[in-house]
């Protein structure tokens, strides 16, 4: 579960800061990045690759369809997705399930039902900015157990600039923390979590980084 929250938390903040889209790396068609998954300890516990399998533009918005893939430890592959991602005038809208692995295709007897929910990101941000909080809550079955998944993303707060380097990279970033509350409720017993995220942002290109109380990610390799 930690694995699949920290890595959530790469894919939720990523979005574009410039009003061109093709500057960002998921509106590259065929691009493909990987992020390293970290623990608390700083130890790499997996990893999460994304490709861009297509970009479309229609009355001014560009889509692009992202399939993504996590791998274990091992270098196991653990789970599949395929979600979309929007830019409007240089406003990205991040489609939320997009790193909740379950509503890939990992398992054929699982079905979920999600709301429509995406995170806005603004066209150009500073140091002090807020951003709009956002919600989602998604609901799975399979073989016969549900579960479903609330969460709350609030006091997302634009921080500071900070340069971050990475094996992938040296890039100038905005410091970008939120405030996290989700209840995981199986077979109606529920589990609450709370917790503070930190991001960093590269303008023009997308998050760098991540961290959070169980772990982190980081870019490690782009193709």
């Amino acid at each position: 579960m930690k694995l699949l929250l920290i890595t959530f938390f790469s894919l939720i903040a990523s979005f574009l800061y410039s009003q061109d889209c093709g500057t960002y790396y998921f509106f590259q068609n065929n691009k493909t990045v990987e992020m390293t998954i970290y623990n608390k300890k700083g130890d790499a516990t997996g990893r999460q690759v994304y490709t861009v399998s297509s970009v479309n533009t229609t009355a001014g918005e560009t889509t692009a369809t992202i399939d993504s893939e996590m791998f274990d430890k091992k270098d196991k592959s653990i789970a599949k997705a395929t979600n979309v991602i929007k830019c409007n005038n240089g406003e990205i809208m991040m489609d939320m399930k997009m790193n909740i692995p379950q509503t890939g295709q990992t398992n054929t007897d699982a079905s979920a039902t999600v709301s429509s929910a995406f995170m806005d990101y603004p066209a150009s941000m500073n140091a002090g900015d807020q951003l709009k909080d956002a919600s989602m809550q998604m609901d799975v079955e399979t073989r016969g157990m549900k579960q479903s998944i609330d969460m709350q993303v609030t006091d997302r707060k634009v921080e500071s600039k900070e340069t971050v380097t990475t094996t992938a990279g040296t890039w100038e970033c905005y410091k970008i923390t939120s405030h996290t509350k989700m209840k995981i409720k199986t077979m109606g017993i529920g589990m609450p979590m709370n917790f503070d995220t930190t991001e960093w942002f590269a303008p023009g290109f997308g998050v760098v980084k991540t961290e959070s109380k169980s772990g982190g990610t980081a870019i490690t390799a782009i193709r």
